[in-house]
């Protein structure tokens, strides 16, 4: 016999609610909606990858490390003419590009150290030199041999003297400070001045310390025994900086601070680092198997002493 089955009780509908599917059906429609990524031109994303690396470079160059060629002999043997050099900025404190303010550094500038600075006469124009008398010392030369605060500064292990000796009292023109005895071989004693000290200001030493007061926007002058600056008497004058004295290696071919004086510290850019190319800068490029021929490869990576 066969058994009934029973009949499945049916949900009573809620009239109150709304059905299910309906909702399901709206919810589900909004999540399938996708919004499509707005596009960049390859103009504009070239244009910003190109505005970040001009950006980066900037900061490189300003504050990091920038690249530099050496020009003349003055520095021989210890840099040759045509090596390209990388110096490094931060060591001394990099200026802020466009104004007078400077980051601070690692340390100040040491006797021995080859700087790049600002050529005092000229800011446009950069040097590279061997610090050789630093802020608060005396410097002295005595037929060619060095003195800094009466002590021996040796040569430089590649420097070069080729010229016979100047001899002392035999003044030499263009020679600083103006109106002294001094040459080349034969110099000083003479102060290097540093921040803070008092300088007594006298006809004697005018031109000595005429350039350290013009530096922070004054003007000089000399008239009989007296000396002006901004038009008023003065007797003492008070230094606003450390300053340098700086010598090439190659001692008897150098312009150096022998002829125009001390180097502020405002005017330093870096120390020279490394060597990164070397090769004869006075072979034309359209010559360029001798070009490449000329390329000293043992020089390349040499750290700058």
């Amino acid at each position: 016999m066969a058994i009934p089955t029973a009949n499945k009780a049916q949900p009573t509908p809620d009239p109150n609610r709304a059905p299910a599917l309906d909702t399901t059906t709206k919810n589900d429609a909004r999540a399938i909606q996708t919004t499509k990524p707005p596009t960049h031109s390859k103009t504009r994303e070239w244009a910003e990858a190109l505005f970040i690396a001009v950006i980066a470079a900037f900061i490189l160059r300003s504050f990091i490390v920038e690249a530099y060629r050496i020009p003349t002999g003055s520095m021989e043997n210890t840099l040759l003419v045509g090596d390209f050099l990388l110096v490094n900025k931060f060591i001394y404190g990099a200026a802020i590009p466009f104004t007078d303010v400077r980051v601070s550094g690692i340390k100040d500038v040491e006797q021995g150290d080859i700087v790049v600075f600002k050529f005092p006469p000229d800011k446009e124009i950069n040097y590279i030199k061997r610090c050789v008398a630093t802020a608060g010392s005396t410097i002295e030369i005595r037929d060619k041999v060095v003195l800094v605060d009466g002590a021996l500064y040796p040569l430089p292990l590649n420097a070069r003297m080729n010229d016979d000796t100047v001899a002392s009292g035999r003044a030499e023109m263009n020679i600083f400070p103006k109106y002294t005895s001094f040459n080349k071989d034969n110099y000083g004693p003479l102060y290097v001045p540093k921040k803070g000290d008092v300088l007594k200001l006298t006809a004697e030493n005018f031109y000595t310390y005429k350039a350290i007061i013009e530096y922070d926007g004054h003007t000089t002058a000399l008239m009989g025994n007296q000396v002006y600056i901004d038009s008023k008497p003065a007797s003492d004058y008070t230094v606003t900086q450390n300053y340098y004295f700086m010598m090439g290696d190659n001692r008897d071919n150098s312009l150096d601070s022998r002829y125009w004086g001390f180097v502020p510290e405002s005017n330093i850019v870096g120390s020279a680092l490394m060597i990164y190319w070397s090769w004869d800068t006075e072979i034309p490029l359209s010559q360029i198997t001798e070009k490449l021929g000329s390329v000293r490869w043992g020089r390349i990576g040499t750290i700058i002493r």
